[in-house]
């Protein structure tokens, strides 16, 4: 039936065109942007699944900067320990040497200075040993009388917030006491022992450097562990990392060598899709010559 008031075949080939250009659109929009889900409209559940990985890939950034602060922390406390324990084994020598029978009161007097001289030195090391105002070795009391207290701890969190990595602090004190060393000590002797009297003073003052040595030895290697650790653990972070931007882009990307193909299918089909809508639109003039 031909009809000037309804014209079928131009409304299928209106919305067949239409039904094109949504496509070209939604199409054209994955190549502009390299993704196949840009917003919740191309898939509410895939883009909500994505957006929470994107947020665990942000904390994850997170923890790798704690890692790398608690990295250089670490390292500041190891390189000021290695130095420490240099400067002990010197003191440990002078205080041997001073235990020597035999000596005259100018040489006694003579290594007792230099012991000094390397005591304030461990001093000096221990008050710079910091690093963005953490310091691992410096829970420091020179000529103190309250009880020594362990901190500048690190403690680095994961994702969730949690604590998985501690790695414990250690103090170092210098002072007017030649009492056991408290527990997470490394050193305590005091900050005005003496080797100039020679003979047992200087045995016992050697015993004290001896202790110091021991317990350093066991918190430089407990520090190292922990760096290790550190190190392995911003490996996996950064892996981790890859394996949710991989997730990411399984999920949301578009595949371009897909995309550019359907995009040009889908330009013959606007085409035609034109041309349909114009024949379609022609044929009612085909009612004019019914008349003539």
């Amino acid at each position: 039936m031909i009809s000037v008031n309804t014209n079928r075949g131009a409304m299928v080939a209106l919305q067949t065109l239409n039904r094109t250009n949504d496509q070209m659109d939604k199409t054209q929009n994955a190549i502009a942007t390299g993704l196949k889900v840009s917003s919740a409209k191309d898939n509410g559940a895939l883009f909500a699944i994505a957006n929470k990985m994107r947020s665990d890939v942000s904390a994850y950034d997170r923890v790798r900067e704690s890692a790398d602060r608690a990295t250089a922390i670490l390292d500041t406390g190891i390189a000021a320990g290695e130095s420490i324990m240099e400067l002990l084994n010197e003191m440990k020598g002078k205080a041997l040497a001073a235990s020597s029978t035999g000596l005259s009161a100018s040489a006694l007097a003579a290594l007792d200075a230099d012991f000094g001289q390397l005591r304030n030195q461990i001093v000096s090391v221990v008050e710079n040993a910091s690093f963005d105002g953490a310091n691992m070795i410096r829970n420091f009391q020179a000529n103190g009388t309250t009880a020594n207290t362990v901190n500048d701890a690190i403690s680095l969190g994961d994702a969730a917030g949690g604590n998985n990595i501690t790695i414990a602090g250690a103090g170092m004190q210098l002072r007017a006491t030649t009492a056991a060393v408290a527990v997470g000590e490394i050193m305590r002797f005091g900050q005005n022992e003496s080797i100039a009297a020679g003979g047992a003073a200087a045995v016992t003052t050697a015993g004290l450097v001896t202790t110091s040595i021991d317990n350093l030895g066991t918190r430089l290697a407990t520090w190292g562990a922990g760096a290790k650790r550190l190190d392995i653990h911003r490996t996996f972070v950064g892996k981790l990392q890859d394996a949710l931007n991989n997730g990411i882009g399984s999920i949301v990307d578009a595949d371009l060598a897909k995309e550019s193909a359907k995009l040009q299918a889908l330009q013959v089909k606007q085409q035609l899709g034109v041309q349909a809508l114009s024949i379609a639109n022609s044929s009612s003039q085909t009612a004019l010559s019914l008349f003539r």
